[in-house]
């Protein structure tokens, strides 16, 4: 008998199906975030006031904070999105100025730090693919059908389909020419319902992105 000790599998390879409900690891934790269907949280990650939309997942120890991420969100192990900044303005960076109550200090907690923090959203469009151990900066957008190579830091806007890596990342190229860019945006399969994706899945299979996109474009 083969016996794996100490290996986490995820949840695909056990012939779990996923719903319309979301899955939510029992170790993860969430705070004030929305989930679309067919959504997965992997163990040990932490989400706070962000949304994933439908068929999003992340597959664990991910932390995620103040994020608007699209569907179709493929999020691999140890990704962190927009992780906090520290008012490097002031003498220290350091927590004790703003989380004051938690060093026995007499002043209430600085709410201003964690409003600035809040406002510095992260965009992430649909169908984007972020690598084990990327970080995705505060304030920075990701375009839909986007790739992050691993143990990238993305610190500025990555275009659509586009593949960045490296610290700080850059484009390394394009998954597909601008014309097929343009008329898969149009086409955004990822609004179809699932009766239309089901439809297509041959295609998604056998078809390129290029021939995808000649089929079902105008």
């Amino acid at each position: 008998m083969l016996v794996n000790h100490g290996v986490a599998a995820d949840p695909w390879t056990l012939g779990r199906v996923l719903s319309e409900d979301p899955e939510i690891h029992p170790t993860a934790l969430v705070r004030a975030s929305d989930f679309g269907r067919y959504t997965y949280l992997g163990p040990r990650s932490h989400v706070a006031e962000s949304v994933i939309g439908d068929y999003g997942y992340a597959m664990g120890d991910n932390q995620i904070a103040h994020a608007l991420i699209g569907k179709f969100a493929n999020i691999a192990t140890g990704v962190r999105i927009n992780p906090p900044n520290h008012p490097s303005w002031r003498a220290t960076h350091h927590h004790f100025t703003y989380r004051s109550r938690s060093y026995g200090l007499s002043l209430d907690d600085d709410d201003g730090i964690f409003q600035w923090r809040a406002q510095d959203r992260v965009e992430i469009g649909h169908d984007v693919w972020l690598g084990h151990g990327a970080v995705v900066m505060p304030g920075v957008t990701v375009g839909t059908g986007a790739a992050v190579g691993s143990g990238a830091v993305v610190t500025k806007d990555v275009p659509p389909f586009a593949i960045v890596v490296g610290v700080p990342a850059r484009v390394l190229r394009f998954r597909v020419d601008a014309r097929t860019s343009e008329r898969l945006q149009q086409i955004a399969w990822w609004d179809w319902n699932p009766e239309q994706i089901d439809a297509a899945l041959n295609d998604f299979r056998l078809l390129t992105a290029v021939e995808f996109a000649e089929k079902y474009g105008d």
